[in-house]
């Protein structure tokens, strides 16, 4: 029974974390049809926030679940900002450069959690650590192939990306810190409404306020992807390319996520859960056609290897740790 529970749970990770992967390609495939960064980012999260919203409403509550406090809210929406951020600047960075290397440089969080940790607790990493660090950093400049001429990246693209992957850090790292005696759709949905608020204000900022303020055309014509002009914003993004965002980005990816990791554990969701970045290439690759070349696979090879043999070490003490008692 056990191990038919584990197996459901690897299935159910593996499905939430895919999922997740195939955003960059469908944002992409909404930029080609003209939509901004705003119109994609704030589709998303709306609907995402309703429908989790009308999840909450419908779903079965224990009678003894606990309620939220207004610290707890308080604490989930501001942690929730970081998620906005995150969309935000991923999205920008999927439109200066290809989805299969936005998504690379996405993965950079790992590492940069290992330093947020260390912060947060005092203390230096151990080797295993600091080698998984190396691997991601060199898989990282094969995966991009920055050292050839192959590929042709965007600086722009670039800082996004890792922006967003500082963003994404400090999501995982607040979200499995804050409030975790709420049930998982009511964190998911207080922490939406956080990310809601800053893409409203990238909205404002970027597609709304540049048409009533010189600092803002300024800014728009600085940092905006899009390329046809000042517009008015495009609503039919809402039953378009939004419903598939939202699907793929806001409500799959907790939703199996949540309900797999209880069965695999921690450790070894978070192995499953790196199946987000081949998934994300292999998409790319077949949907948009974009150049992924054998050195660039050999990168990603090493960022997963980096993923599983830190989590593994994580396992293997766990498992020490049950025996010895």
């Amino acid at each position: 029974m056990k191990e038919q529970n584990t197996a459901k749970g690897v299935f159910l990770v593996a499905i939430g974390a895919s999922s997740f992967g195939m955003l960059a390609s469908f944002v992409k495939l909404a930029y080609a049809q003209g939509y901004t960064t705003a119109e994609v980012t704030l589709s998303q999260v709306l609907i995402g926030l309703f429908c989790v919203t009308l999840i909450n409403m419908l779903r079965k509550k224990s009678i003894d679940e606990a309620k939220a406090s207004s610290k707890d809210i308080r604490q989930l929406i501001i942690a929730g900002t970081s998620m906005g951020f995150t969309s935000v600047l991923y999205y920008m960075a999927v439109s200066y450069i290809n989805a299969s290397i936005a998504v690379v440089l996405l993965m950079q969080s790992v590492w940069i959690g290992i330093v947020l940790d260390s912060i947060a607790t005092k203390t230096f990493p151990n080797l295993l650590k600091i080698v998984s660090v190396v691997l991601i950093l060199t898989g990282t400049v094969l995966a991009t192939n920055i050292l050839a001429s192959e590929i042709e990246l965007d600086i722009r693209g670039i800082i996004f990306g890792f922006l967003a992957a500082c963003s994404f850090a400090t999501t995982l790292f607040s979200s499995g810190r804050i409030a975790n005696h709420l049930a998982a759709p009511k964190r998911s949905m207080f922490m939406l409404c956080g990310a809601a608020t800053i893409v409203s204000i990238f909205v404002f900022v970027t597609q709304i306020g540049p048409n009533n303020s010189e600092v803002m055309m300024s800014f728009y014509q600085q940092f905006s992807d899009n390329t046809t002009g000042i517009r008015n914003f495009d609503w039919s993004i809402f039953y378009g390319w939004g419903i598939v965002l939202a699907l793929f980005g806001t409500v799959l990816p907790p939703i199996f996520l949540n309900m797999g990791f209880p069965l695999t554990g921690v450790g070894l969701g978070s192995i499953i859960s790196s199946l987000e970045l081949p998934a994300s290439v292999t998409v790319a690759f077949f949907v948009l056609n974009e150049k992924v070349i054998f050195i660039q696979w050999m990168g990603i090879l090493l960022i997963l290897s980096a993923i599983v043999l830190m989590n593994s070490s994580l396992i293997f003490k766990k498992k020490n740790k049950e025996i010895m008692e």
